[in-house]
């Protein structure tokens, strides 16, 4: 079956420069090897396409039930410079959020 993101972890996301950082939780332990398969940083980098032009950089978390992303050239120079409308990348946590996984039938999401 396929679900979004959000039924099954939480995210976070912030500005280190014209970097975007963003941190994706599992609401449970046993729903990490879940998100760390389907999230990749291949389908992250594609997931962005629009607005990441460098590359995405993934780091593990297991005894936090977390992925770490970091999108290289996404934020326009940075809060400072930058023209867009979210230059400090606030949203990418929520546009995460929407991404759409498969999951197995029997998982129970409650």
């Amino acid at each position: 079956m396929i679900v979004k993101l959000s039924k099954l972890a939480h995210a976070r996301s912030g500005d280190k420069g014209d970097a975007a950082n963003c941190g994706v939780i599992a609401y449970k332990a046993e729903w990490y090897p879940i998100i760390s398969k389907a999230l990749t940083k291949e389908r992250v980098k594609e997931y962005f396409k629009g607005i990441c032009h460098g590359d995405v950089d993934r780091f593990e978390l297991p005894n936090l039930w977390a992925l770490n992303f970091v999108l290289h050239n996404t934020l326009g120079g940075g809060g400072t410079v930058s023209l867009k409308l979210d230059a400090q990348g606030k949203t990418i946590a929520s546009a995460i959020m929407m991404m759409e996984i498969e999951v197995t039938d029997d998982l129970k999401l409650s």
